[in-house]
């Protein structure tokens, strides 16, 4: 850093003398504001620069007192310029003492009064606008904070902002324990609402999402008017809302529903239609301590969801006795989960026999699950959900390499002859597994079955989730050369074209048919139906679930 320069361009004139005044130095800015040459400044006492008076206060005041405290603050004077012209200063001024090898120094800083006061106007100037950037930055900040924890539609809390509200203090206080302006005996507990409005989609879709909009909006509003202030209301997301109060009994809870009801179910008029609003309800108030705002979320998203199994605008009210279903269905997904690693899948076969000769043909893999706790759980009790959470696929790779394993085994024994056909159910999301050819290969191969005593049952629905991908697939199943069956026909969409697209080889009437064999007239007519249209497009026709001679006979009837 160049401090000589520094010096000399300072906002102010420096200048150094001795005890007496001499000037032994003075930087540019000086020069320059008095015009004086340097050399005639040089050698000359600075009170020589000033007003007669001015050399006097100098002289009695600020060298005295330089000699004793070692420093001058800002005292008014006026300096002589080259052209005569007196220029208000303010002068300032400090003493370094003199040593054995250095004389004393006085360091002499002259001000302009003008300059001073143009800086000191930029200085608050510059202070102003700092504190106006200041509060810019502070409205910017609140007004993203508003914008994080606001929803831009309708001004409520969203979801995050909810949260963040109920977390704070200031939040939990708002709910205190006055209700209806009287003092409540009972401690309060802290309740949530959660509503939905019913149909909102078909608004949406009808009348466009401008509209949508404009009833959110006036949803809102009766919600806020409804509800006492100091309430928390929020919007969570599309067209559901969340009622945060406190309650000292479950009836409050379920009052202030109805009230809610009431307030939406009120008319009003979106581009010209009258629209009638309603809303679906489920409430859930803390009996405990240990209860969460999000727990009672969850049974009161529980309860909504009730309330609108039960036809819609409605409310109801969470049932401690009832345990919730999503907790219970992701316990059993990780379950199932480690049963299939820890080999708790059973395997059980029906047989399938032929009819004229009353011999068996083949069988049937139907797996179970031996449950540590629950004892044989039925596929009913959890082939959905590995469905919906696509561990189906995993659990079917284990029922494929079970049954063809043991397919095998029987072959190797000259059970039928060798000739047992292995029948195996296929869902929907193996059915759309893009590695559903290669696992079939593999095992088939490791295994050393025989494609053709592998048959493959597949659903009409799953059939018809992708009808244009399941042709696909089922092309290639067959060039493999398994077997291919519908299963479950009758109950689902049943159509002649898809029979006459499919490269299927078998059509499985199901067993809620079957039962009626011999009983019931129409059960009998729809088997009939069922056998004779497997036939005439030269399909095997399978009656599933034959388990009386009566309906053995029955079905020999029929075909």
């Amino acid at each position: 850093m160049d401090y000589a320069q520094l010096y000399d361009d300072a906002p102010c004139g420096y200048l150094l003398t001795d005890d007496d005044g001499t000037i032994v130095a003075v930087n540019d800015t000086f020069v320059s504001w008095t015009g004086h040459p340097r050399a005639a400044l040089l050698g000359t006492r600075v009170q020589k620069l000033m007003p007669i008076g001015d050399q006097i206060l100098y002289s009695t005041h600020c060298m005295p007192q330089l000699a004793i405290g070692g420093a001058v603050a800002e005292i008014a004077i006026e300096v002589i310029a080259a052209g005569g012209q007196r220029r208000a200063a303010l002068l300032s001024a400090t003493r370094t003492p003199g040593t054995a090898d250095r004389a004393a120094q006085v360091k002499v800083i002259i001000f302009s009064a003008h300059e001073r006061r143009r800086y000191e106007k930029e200085l608050v100037a510059a202070r102003r606008r700092a504190e106006e950037s200041e509060a810019r930055r502070a409205s910017a900040e609140a007004d993203l904070h508003h914008l994080a924890w606001h929803d831009s539609l309708t001004g409520l809390l969203n979801r995050a902002g909810l949260t963040t509200h109920l977390a704070t203090p200031s939040g939990s206080s708002e709910m205190g324990e006055h209700h209806g302006g009287e003092l409540r005996a009972d401690p309060p507990q802290r309740g949530v609402l959660f509503i939905d409005l019913d149909h909102f989609k078909e608004v949406n879709d009808s009348l466009g999402h401008a509209a949508g909009d404009q009833l959110l909006t006036v949803v809102a509003a009766r919600l806020q008017n409804a509800v006492r202030k100091e309430a928390t209301l929020a919007r969570l997301s599309g067209d559901e809302f969340v009622v945060v109060d406190t309650f000292t009994t479950d009836q409050e809870a379920a009052a202030l529903a109805e009230r809610l009801l009431e307030a939406l179910n009120a008319p009003l008029v979106i581009d010209g239609l009258e629209i009638v609003v309603s809303a679906s309800i489920g409430a859930a108030v803390a009996h405990t301590a240990e209860d969460t705002f999000e727990g009672l979320l969850r049974h009161a998203d529980i309860a909504m969801y009730r309330a609108k199994a039960r036809g819609r605008n409605g409310w109801q009210l969470h049932d401690l006795t009832h345990a919730d279903p999503a907790v219970d269905r992701l316990r059993l997904l990780g379950e199932l989960r480690r049963g299939i690693e820890r080999g708790e899948l059973r395997l059980h076969y029906q047989p399938r026999m032929n009819l004229a000769g009353d011999h068996l043909v083949g069988v049937e893999a139907l797996v179970r699950w031996q449950h540590p706790t629950r004892g044989l759980l039925p596929p009913g009790e959890f082939i959905e959900i590995a469905e919906d959470s696509g561990l189906v696929r995993e659990l079917g790779v284990w029922v494929l390499d079970a049954a063809i394993t043991q397919a095998v085994q029987w072959h190797q024994a000259g059970l039928g002859g060798g000739r047992i056909e292995m029948a195996v159910n296929l869902s929907a999301r193996q059915l759309a597994d893009p590695h559903l050819i290669d696992r079939i290969t593999h095992v088939l191969t490791r295994r050393g079955l025989e494609p053709s005593l592998l048959v493959l049952e597949i659903t009409e629905t799953a059939l018809m989730v992708d009808p244009d991908a399941a042709l696909a697939t089922l092309h290639a199943l067959k060039a493999l050369g398994v077997g291919l069956a519908i299963d479950d026909f009758g109950t689902g969409y049943s159509s002649f074209s898809y029979l006459k697209a499919f490269p299927v080889d078998e059509l499985k009437i199901d067993r809620s048919f079957v039962t009626g064999l011999g009983a019931d007239t129409g059960d009998s007519a729809i088997v009939a139906s069922c056998v004779q249209l497997a036939h005439a497009v030269g399909l095997r026709a399978v009656a599933e679930g034959v388990e009386t001679r009566a309906q053995q006979q029955a079905l020999g009837r029929v075909s």
